[in-house]
């Protein structure tokens, strides 16, 4: 860290205390920590004085661009020196913002309360990018230079906070979502701000194994271990040793799998096919899927165990229909993306046009959108999207979506309706069972006894 020991940084923030920490955490990591409370001296000062980094607030109290201080102040510093290194600091709700300062031209930004080791992991990796630039090698990636996860709804931004708070964790993470939320996304997102950011991010599809081939996928095999194994070759596992291990669609791998799987993540150690001598792996595993996989534990098709041991935190990913305005942000992020590789210009969207995209209930989510647009582009006459430009096939349209309050016959017994509306209600939330408890006006242990009574 021979950067760093070098390194000047000026934290800019109107907080006495968030200065103070900072001057704290890092005096003893480079060689010089500058304070400054008012964002107003910070051009005086920077014509007087270069830093390596600036770590710079995103909201003052002066409010000089209500909400978009920090975009404002990073203008003026880029304006200023173009080769500035830049640090954003934003509380979780202004995430988004944050997200988007990295394509003015901020390097990163961290999450108040931050993680100390994470603030500086992210400070030595951008003195270290420094120094390459002006050495003339490439720079790193930095942590956050990954397709950003855009929207500014609610329910996005409580999944931006988790990721912010989960990342530089060990936890093994369990990713829930319908098709076409994102859930690969997330789960490069969390792998490229932890500190296993450097090593393999491994991905496989493993409800698309079968038997036979899951053990062999997983765990490796020796030569010899069956007719077609000509050569010893690494599993899965292996590959991700040091890194992170995505296995998608969790929730449809039969029982005598779960039961491999429970013992690997349990001794921390795989044995090859053919072989009977274990390997050590250190992994993160991250796992994904779209099933109800609460309510296959309490059918006994998913084993309980192993959702405890994959399952140290949670994440929700939300349906694009309950994530109102990140319709429009999407497409036109999506717009911008495809028009270029389509050799045309980017094109604006008629109000009519975004109207219709909010309409429509988005059964295949974002990336249902993702293909929507692309080929309203491809076939659009002009280069303003029209309604027309839409189309979306009859399987979509007719793809049904059960009602949040779910009607029932009224002559069936009162034990009945409660069993069926809680089992909608938790189907209807892909098996999370905190936010089927909210909206069934229960408690975790109150809904936990009614699944036992009726044996759900």
């Amino acid at each position: 860290m021979a950067a760093a020991k070098q390194g000047r940084i000026l934290v800019v923030d109107d907080e006495t205390d968030v200065l103070f920490a900072m001057k704290m955490l890092l005096k003893t990591e480079v060689k010089e920590v500058v304070t400054e409370k008012n964002p107003d001296n910070l051009m005086a000062l920077l014509s007087k004085e270069q830093f390596d980094v600036i770590f710079l607030d995103m909201n003052f109290k002066s409010a000089l661009h209500t909400g978009n201080e920090g975009i404002y102040w990073l203008r003026q510093i880029l304006e200023k020196d173009r080769n500035a290194t830049v640090i954003l600091i934003t509380a979780y709700g202004d995430v988004e913002l944050a997200v988007r300062s990295l394509k003015e031209g901020a390097y990163d930004f961290i999450v108040k309360p931050w993680h100390n080791d994470k603030l500086l992991e992210t400070l030595h990796h951008a003195l270290e990018s420094k120094q390459l630039k002006q050495k003339g090698q490439p720079a790193k990636n930095k942590v956050s230079d990954a397709s950003p996860i855009l929207g500014t709804s609610d329910a996005i931004r409580e999944v931006l906070y988790k990721i912010e708070k989960i990342a530089p964790t060990e936890a093994n993470v369990l990713i829930l979502g319908e098709n076409g939320t994102g859930k690969e996304l997330v789960a490069r997102a969390l792998h490229q701000k932890s500190f296993r950011a450097g090593k393999p991010f491994v991905s496989i599809d493993v409800g698309a194994l079968t038997d036979s081939l899951f053990e062999s996928e997983l765990f490796g095999y020796k030569k010899g271990a069956f007719t077609d194994a000509k050569e010893d070759r690494a599993g899965r596992f292996e590959a991700a040793n040091g890194g992170t291990l995505f296995l998608d669609e969790i929730g449809n791998i039969s029982l005598p799998m779960q039961a491999k799987l429970l013992t690997v993540l349990q001794n921390r150690q795989v044995t090859p096919l053919g072989s009977n001598q274990p390997v050590p792996v250190d992994i993160r595993l991250v796992s994904a899927t779209n099933v109800p996989i609460y309510q296959l534990a309490s059918q006994n098709q998913f084993r309980k165990d192993l959702i405890y041991r994959i399952n140290t935190v949670e994440i929700v990913l939300p349906p694009l229909r309950e994530r109102g305005d990140d319709v429009e942000l999407l497409a036109q992020h999506f717009a911008a993306h495809y028009a270029p590789k389509n050799h045309k210009a980017i094109p604006e969207f008629a109000p009519a046009t975004l109207k219709k995209l909010k309409q429509h209930t988005w059964p295949g989510n974002v990336r249902e959108l993702q293909h929507a647009v692309e080929r309203a582009i491809i076939m659009a006459e002009g280069n303003v999207l029209q309604p027309q430009d839409f189309s979306f096939s009859g399987m979509e349209l007719d793809a049904p979506w059960p009602a949040a309050v779910p009607v029932f016959d009224q002559q069936l017994p009162l034990s009945e309706i409660e069993r069926e509306t809680i089992r909608r209600v938790i189907e209807k939330n892909k098996g999370n069972i905190s936010k089927s408890a909210k909206e069934l006006g229960l408690t975790r242990t109150a809904l936990y006894r009614r699944l036992n009574k009726h044996d759900i």
